[in-house]
């Protein structure tokens, strides 16, 4: 359930008031926690929340989900709040990885694993890292290739059969090691009986590469965020096995990350972008000639470098898997889906370190919940949101129920992340 911002006693009066910098200070602490708009709009007015850095520089791999924050640039959303932010096109996960850590980027578009991978040292250098925002829900896939599916392996228990029969060597691809790509790819294997330690060969793949990759007979699949997962199937060399949707309706899928550092230096700063991003998100899902501005906008060759046609389809709900049958989807992608998108649950935050406690990449339980408070900002997303004047949830926790039936809601991760199955131990 959210509670609207809008919903809260308005204080005209404290409009006309010159605000001490005490009180000052005592608004921004408590955030959206019951301060109205006037109040939120008199510190802005005042001033102190003024950012402390007005050009951020935030990188982005070259894929839809990057819309908001191309958006809330090109649309000069960001100029607003008092920043300007400058996109930045990135190669791969690992250098958006190393560029974040050693300052050369301020922020990043950024899979929700790679930061808490990083901030555990499973992903490489350890360092503190925050999650300011959700960025968006849902829109990846998984694709095989149209050779496998022309022996019949078209989804999770086909494939299951086919790789049984076979008994060759299959490989997949995913982004990140630690990234939410891998473990969609491993929890929807998993599901079928597939290990994807045991039974496959599991390789990194930055996403631009994916398709060619598949073209030349490099993997057998992959998981990656769109237009990559489309364009397989206008290319003629894949077919969507899954959707990600499909495995967790509504999934977190990336994160406006940035290091602990950053938020503590400038934490103006990170307030401003994360309204101006929240903003964008919500012009992009306000309508059709919206989305299609969007699409038209990222299919650049400053972003991601692709057909319109590759991105529209399936950023409005148009899906096809590539063996003639269409459908229309009402959990696409969303980046804002009326104040549902972009809240930094704790629950999603710590389901990843549970996938990364199932798979071996952490060797003993983490401490879930402490660590999930440490990175995800939910207060200042909320301080955000009251400037963006969107709704924000009761609750830091929410339930979902996973292709497999097994119901997440974050209360007991530790006995979550032991009832699988199939898992790291299960591999030897």
């Amino acid at each position: 359930m959210f509670v609207s911002l809008l919903e809260l006693p308005v204080m005209p009066d404290l409009l006309k008031t010159k605000l001490s910098r005490r009180s000052v200070l005592q608004a921004v602490a408590v955030g959206a926690a019951g301060v109205s708009p006037a109040l939120r709009t008199a510190v802005y007015a005042q001033g102190s929340d003024a950012p402390e850095k007005k050009e951020v520089k935030i990188g982005f791999i070259p894929l839809t989900d990057c819309a908001s924050v191309v958006m809330a640039s090109v649309l000069g959303i960001d100029q607003k709040y008092g920043v300007k932010i400058i996109p930045t096109k990135e190669a791969s996960w690992a250098g958006v990885r190393d560029k974040l850590v050693n300052g050369e980027l301020d922020m990043a578009h950024v899979l929700w694993g790679l930061v808490y991978g990083v901030h555990m040292g499973t992903a490489g250098p350890k360092k503190d890292m925050a999650v300011l925002m959700n960025l968006n829900h849902n829109g990846q896939a998984i694709t095989l290739s149209k050779k496998l599916a022309d022996k019949g392996a078209v989804d999770g228990a086909s494939l299951a059969r086919v790789m049984a029969a076979d008994r060759r060597e299959y490989t997949f691809a995913q982004t990140f090691p630690t990234g939410t790509h891998a473990m969609w790819l491993y929890y929807w294997l998993a599901a079928y009986g597939i290990h994807p330690m045991k039974d496959a060969k599991i390789i990194t793949v930055p996403p631009p590469q994916m398709v060619a990759n598949m073209r030349v007979g490099n993997m057998d699949g992959f998981c990656v965020g769109e237009p990559w997962g489309h364009r397989a199937i206008m290319d003629g060399i894949g077919i969507t096995a899954v959707t990600t949707q499909d495995i967790w309706r509504d999934h977190p899928e990336k994160a406006l990350g940035t290091t602990a550092d950053f938020v503590r230096k400038y934490p103006n700063t990170a307030r401003a972008v994360t309204a101006a991003i929240i903003e964008a998100g919500k012009w992009i899902d306000a309508g059709l000639q919206n989305k299609n501005r969007m699409a038209e906008t990222v299919a650049d060759k400053a972003y991601v470098n692709t057909s319109v046609d590759a991105i529209n389809q399936r950023i409005l709900g148009r899906y096809q898997n590539g063996l003639g049958r269409t459908w229309d989807d009402p959990n696409h992608m969303k980046f804002f889906n009326d104040g549902s998108v972009n809240f930094p649950y704790l629950s999603d935050g710590m389901w990843f370190l549970t996938q990364h406690k199932r798979w071996g990449l952490v060797k003993e339980h983490p401490d879930y919940l402490g660590i999930a408070r440490q990175i995800n900002q939910v207060d200042l997303y909320k301080q955000a949101a009251a400037a963006a004047r969107v709704p924000v949830p009761r609750e830091a926790m929410r339930s979902s129920k996973m292709v497999d039936g097994v119901v997440w809601d974050g209360k007991d991760p530790r006995k979550y992340a032991e009832s699988f199955k199939v898992n790291a131990a299960s591999a030897a």
